[in-house]
């Protein structure tokens, strides 16, 4: 990640500490989940993004700070839950909470994450940013049921791949962007463009994240390679292989994605390399950069725009 940028390095602190206030629970498991989420680190880049849109259209306000706090926390409980569906063992380098505490207790401090999510945003008092996160929360759950629904299909298009990344993945990111643009009383077509460079920087996020499954290392990415192959996750770099490959290597590539199979996930990766689809991902990847930077051409210059245009191009060259 580029370091913080001065302008939201102050308001970056009072966001962890947000953080750390509203996951005080009377439970204590629900503490000791909260606690060991937190501890984990991660990059905040969604946080970042609320603040940096709202340094970059004026100042960062305490409503700032909480909606950030919010969109951390609405990221934080995806992840719990999704853990437990795709059965993951490890994140971040360690052992997820669901593979440390069991998958019940992952799933109910996932939905106590979610309510203290939206107990913050009846705080900040914005009928149009609580009703725009109420809408964002439910394309996510779309995406993600869809993401199931497709696991293991073979068959899956690089049009339904798209469909399912910009609600699972993207979708949130449009939203900090957006909301933060509201609570700085941007006119409606600024805050278009920042939803416009979330979702964009956010598809950008997610192809190389689903690019890294087969490139990355384990103990760079901080989890198991392969990991979307076992869960049957028809991503782009497969999706792409499937369609260029010679019939004998797509076929040897569609029963392992079909099984959910990795015990040849050296041989995939060979097959995913020679079709070109590193190349492709890596292109489409660098186009939807492109079209957030555009998106954002409408701010005035500051520290705040330079560093969300650097954000753009780390979220394509990261490592992890």
């Amino acid at each position: 990640m580029p370091p913080l940028s001065s302008t939201i390095a102050s308001a970056f602190e009072d966001v962890n500490q947000l953080i750390l206030e509203n996951l005080r629970s009377d439970v204590s498991l629900v503490e000791d989940i909260g606690q060991y989420i937190i501890d984990a680190g991660g990059k905040r880049l969604r946080p970042r993004l609320c603040l940096l849109t709202a340094a970059a259209l004026g100042n960062i306000t305490a409503a700032h700070n909480a909606f950030a706090t919010v969109i951390e926390f609405l990221h934080t409980a995806t992840l719990l839950h999704d853990d437990v569906v795709d059965v993951s063992t490890l994140r971040r380098g360690r052992a997820t909470a669901n593979a440390a505490f069991g998958n019940a207790p992952s799933v109910l401090v996932g939905d106590f994450i979610y309510s203290r999510a939206f107990q913050l945003l009846v705080s900040i008092n914005d009928m149009r940013v609580l009703s725009d996160i109420a809408n964002t929360t439910n394309r996510i759950a779309e995406g993600e049921v869809l993401q199931l629904v497709r696991a293991g299909d073979a068959n899956t298009s690089e049009a339904q791949y798209y469909e399912v990344i910009k609600a699972k993945t993207a979708a949130l990111f449009g939203a900090a962007c957006y909301g933060s643009a509201l609570l700085s009383g941007a006119p409606e077509q600024t805050c278009t463009h920042m939803r416009s460079f979330g979702l964009n920087l956010g598809v950008a996020f997610q192809i190389v994240d689903d690019l890294l499954d087969y490139q990355g290392d384990a103990n760079t990415m901080g989890k198991n390679v392969g990991d979307d192959l076992a869960e049957g996750k028809p991503t782009l770099p497969l999706i792409y292989a499937l369609e260029h490959l010679p019939a004998r290597d797509a076929n040897m590539v569609r029963q392992a994605l079909e099984n959910k199979d990795t015990t040849h996930i050296a041989a995939i990766i060979d097959l995913i390399n020679s079709s070109g689809a590193i190349r492709y991902c890596e292109q489409q990847a660098n186009h939807f950069q492109h079209q957030a930077e555009q998106a954002i051409q409408i701010l005035p210059d500051s520290e705040a725009k330079q560093t969300l245009l650097a954000l753009c191009s780390q979220a394509v060259k990261r490592a992890a």
